[in-house]
């Protein structure tokens, strides 16, 4: 089956031919088990509704991988987070009750925290982790490291190529929403967004910025400012008072409205500095694992109609979330198809089907209907597709790292 097309932006940025640093590709090495190591860079994690268990508090620096069963009730996701415990150096989300997950991550020597987040709320139940020193260089070497840093090259200059729209469109947007033209603004909230959902992973790398531009209500712990997108959106699609607590919703003031704008145009200023810093860079394995949080958000939040409560924009974000994992598919496709010739077909012939059924919806430049007007039978076969794509997705990092 033909590969879905990209974007003319997406295909430039994905045939630029920079070099980066050549690390090792092998798995950790073995430590003894227990609570101080890993054994062959493999660790277990239960996390349940009170307690996030890992196997080890420390392990080598290596492959690392995290296997992670949810024994609770609700919903979990689990981090692997920097000595600041603000930075994501990798995630996994959407595990359901009684599921097991792995995370594939390559770890260098320091510290860091794990953190597992029952109900997907608030900071997570954390605790410190420790990646000795090895003694063996951390990722790929030979022609997979050429292959692979080729990759994140051109991965990252994609992400730079979006937020720079993302700011472009935010500056535009924000301009609207101030000046009262919530005509103007309501047209501009979805295609603008889509620059955001297609990299989302990058920014939930950099901490509080993904809460801070894109927390939903529903996701607000007691007491805790709320901004972003979805605090807009809100005003500009007001809901019902039966949608609203039941009282009416009180709209916000023109001071309200320019104090909402200038946060998201700072917070979207923010990281485009981020991601424009010479030091910026995202990791061949963060770059897969990337493209599963994406089609976790999806299974998460768009097809159930959750992101864009008020103005039921999801498909504009569905579409993003999928285009964003596609461009990382692509990018790691030479050490994919290397390694799993036939994952990689599959991924080709999932993600193609995936894409027909949107495009019987519409697409991002000539429009979507609201996910409210959906037929039932569309939804659930959005969502059986979605799946059908998640599941090989969730073996590229492991085959690119040399993990599976």
């Amino acid at each position: 089956m033909p590969r879905p097309a990209l974007t003319a932006a997406a295909l430039a940025v994905l045939v630029l031919p920079l070099a980066a640093g050549c690390v090792a590709n092998e798995p950790a090495a073995s430590a003894a088990d227990g609570t101080d190591g890993a054994s062959d860079g493999v660790l277990t994690v239960d996390s349940s509704a009170t307690d996030c268990a890992v196997s080890a508090t420390e392990a080598p620096s290596g492959t690392l991988t995290f296997s992670v069963t949810n024994s609770g009730d609700d919903i979990t996701e689990f981090y692997l987070l920097g000595e600041d415990g603000l930075r994501v150096i990798s995630e996994v989300e959407n595990i359901g009750p009684g599921l097991t997950r792995d995370l594939v991550v390559q770890a260098r020597p320091g510290s860091y925290f794990t953190a597992c987040k029952p109900g997907m709320v608030g900071d997570g139940i954390r605790a410190e982790f420790t990646v000795t020193d090895s003694g063996a260089e951390v990722g790929p070497t030979g022609d997979t490291a050429e292959q692979l840093a080729t990759a994140e090259a051109s991965y990252v200059a994609y992400v730079k190529d979006q937020v720079a729209s993302l700011v472009t469109g935010t500056q535009a947007f924000a301009d609207a929403y101030v000046a009262g033209d919530d005509e103007a603004a309501r047209q501009l909230y979805a295609p603008t967004r889509v620059h955001w959902e297609r990299v989302e992973p990058v920014a939930e790398s950099f901490g509080d910025l993904d809460p801070l531009l894109d927390l939903r209500e529903a996701d607000l712990e007691e007491g805790q400012a709320w901004s972003g997108w979805h605090y807009v959106e809100k005003d500009l699609w007001a809901p019902a008072p039966e949608d609203n607590g039941g009282v009416a919703y009180t709209p916000l003031t023109p001071e309200q409205r320019q104090a909402a704008a200038a946060d998201l145009v700072r917070y979207t200023q923010q990281l485009a500095d981020q991601v424009n810093a010479e030091d910026f860079t995202f990791e061949a394995f963060q770059i897969a694992n990337g493209a599963k949080e994406l089609l976790d958000e999806v299974a998460g939040g768009k097809v159930t109609g959750e992101e864009e409560i008020w103005s039921h924009t999801d498909l504009w974000d569905f579409e993003a979330n999928v285009d964003g994992a596609w461009v990382a598919v692509e990018v790691l496709r030479d050490v994919a198809e290397a390694e799993d010739a036939e994952l990689v077909a599959t991924l080709d012939e999932r993600f193609a089907a995936l894409r027909t059924l949107l495009a019987e919806q519409g697409s991002v430049d000539t429009g979507f209907p609201t996910y409210d007007a959906l037929a039932q039978d569309d939804i659930k076969a959005l969502a059986a597709a979605v799946d059908a794509v998640s599941e090989p997705l969730s073996q590229l990092t492991a085959t690119i790292t040399g993990a599976a």
